[in-house]
């Protein structure tokens, strides 16, 4: 299967190698010291157990245009990086081409094949111009949630840090051959891949606690057992968990676990900065409107009040807004 992974990275890059050390025939899409480094090199892959693999057969590149037609492209920017490259994206394209999109919070397409009153609609602070509902036919896309974790440690170097779920689905929940394809593809490369009938509820249940723990340790700094142990953090997580739970409701949405385990699930991860702190740190553009303001949106499209979540977004998206200005970076050193 000709595979080409849109965005390299950490995630980007644990599919991709795992992917062409099962055989398939993959592409990846990457930039900078990292991109040369598996052009030379193959991408490397050090697994949870210290093993170490390299992918050889691979092809790397910048420039879309340059992957030629694929079977199944996967999108494994963050949310914010994809509207940019939008138009590019066709160029991947024949008649067949699934699409797999990977990213944290609420999707572009959340209502497309939905049903109900929203049918249709663009969310429109993840797409604010449209460029991705015109350039991506819903017809090819397939929802897929991402669990692992894992990190480049040097370019061409991908570490695997934990995790190996990517549950996939069609957006109208049927079981397709293709996503029958697509799951036996990424069980074929070591992933568990269960397909869901309700890939939006698995969304909704990985964001709720995104769209809380990553902006308060923004703002913070605090890891998310910091963030679980200290009382007044810890409410102001569940009143943003209880808000959205209420618009998730009002979209037909059960969520599986009950918001109190779903918080004591992150307290148990320990000491782990979340990916908008980690972002903050080396002066990276976050995450903020897929995970937050998407949420907003439908908040008022369900006429829910979110004034918790609208404080947090409000706060986040100013410091997101003085880093790019200022061009930096945001950490807390140590008095020596």
């Amino acid at each position: 299967m000709k595979i080409c992974i849109v965005g390299a990275g950490a995630i980007g890059g644990l599919l991709g190698a795992k992917l062409a050390l099962a055989g398939e025939e993959v592409t990846l899409i990457a930039r900078g010291a990292h991109l040369e480094a598996m052009q030379k090199n193959g991408l490397k892959l050090i697994e949870e157990d210290g093993s170490e693999h390299v992918a050889k057969n691979v092809k790397a590149t910048s420039r879309i245009a340059e992957a030629g037609k694929q079977d199944v492209v996967i999108l494994a920017l963050k949310a914010h990086q994809v509207e940019p490259i939008a138009k590019e994206i066709p160029a991947l394209f024949h008649d067949q081409t699934a699409v797999v999109t990977t990213q944290n919070g609420i999707p572009w397409w959340y209502f497309q094949k939905h049903g109900g009153e929203f049918e249709g609609r663009r969310v429109e602070t993840v797409d604010p111009h449209g460029n991705l509902m015109a350039s991506i036919e819903v017809e090819r896309i397939l929802g897929c949630v991402v669990y692992p974790a894992a990190e480049i440690v040097s370019p061409g170097v991908i570490k695997l840090i934990e995790g190996n779920r990517f549950p996939v689905g069609e957006l109208d929940g049927s079981e397709s051959e293709r996503v029958k394809n697509i799951t036996a593809t990424f069980t074929k490369a070591g992933f568990k891949s269960p397909i869901l009938k309700d890939i939006r509820a698995e969304i909704w249940l990985k964001l709720w606690g995104n769209l809380s723990f990553n902006p308060i340790s923004a703002l913070t700094h605090s890891t998310l057992v910091d963030i679980c142990q200290f009382p007044l953090t810890r409410q102001l997580a569940a009143d943003m968990m209880t808000e959205a739970q209420t618009i998730a409701h009002k979209l037909n949405i059960e969520f599986r676990v009950s918001l109190e385990k779903r918080i004591a699930g992150a307290e148990k991860v320990g000491k782990h900065k979340t990916s908008m702190l980690q972002d903050i740190e080396i002066g990276r553009a976050i995450e903020i409107d897929a995970l937050v303001g998407a949420v907003i949106e439908l908040g008022k499209l369900t006429n829910t009040p979110t004034p918790h979540i609208d404080a947090v977004y409000a706060c986040v998206k100013l410091l997101a807004k003085t880093l790019g200005e200022e061009k930096g970076k945001l950490k807390i050193e140590k008095i020596s």
